[in-house]
């Protein structure tokens, strides 16, 4: 089913939202495995979600008016969804790709130059997505007694939070 831009313009901000970090100021009652930044009182992971969220915003903000249009008419350079809506295309990078790879926009994108090519990561995250259609619309497709509607890979199949793809059990 599709949805127009309107209907998803609340999703995408909840999207949003849903990378702020927790703020608790009750201490965990065993040490964790997060790394706690400096002076922050944060994890690692918390920090990047916040840096996230604070970048999604401001680019939020920059094209205040124009959230609704298509991803290829608000940003230059886009390659791959250019038809979603341009606040559509802002939770998929920060929820979708960023979130799935436990990373910030800055690993792929040069902070205030987003169409810029000059990070590999950039490069590779569309090759991954091709890879990932391809997998969905041809090869799950392909496999007779596969079970369940609809079945998909994504980022998060691999990836699970981390830049290295999992490819091996604990």
């Amino acid at each position: 089913m599709k949805r127009n831009a309107a209907a998803l313009a609340p999703i995408s901000l909840f999207l949003l939202s849903a990378c702020a970090p927790a703020v608790s100021s009750a201490k965990p009652e065993a040490p964790t495995s997060a790394v706690t930044a400096p002076g922050t009182g944060r994890s690692e992971a918390e920090g990047i979600a916040a840096e996230r969220l604070h970048l999604a915003r401001a680019v939020l903000a920059s094209i205040a008016g124009r959230e609704k249009e298509p991803a290829g008419q608000v940003f230059k350079n886009v390659k791959r969804l250019g038809a979603v809506p341009a606040i559509q295309l802002i939770a998929i990078m920060n929820t979708a790709y960023a979130k799935s790879l436990g990373v910030s926009c800055s690993h792929c994108h040069v902070v205030g130059e987003w169409a810029s090519d000059a990070k590999p990561q950039k490069q590779i995250a569309r090759d991954m997505a091709a890879m990932a259609a391809t997998i969905n619309s041809q090869l799950l497709a392909a496999i007779p007694n596969l079970r369940g509607p609809d079945p998909v890979v994504n980022c998060t199949t691999c990836h699970r939070g981390s830049i290295k793809p999992a490819l091996d059990l604990p």
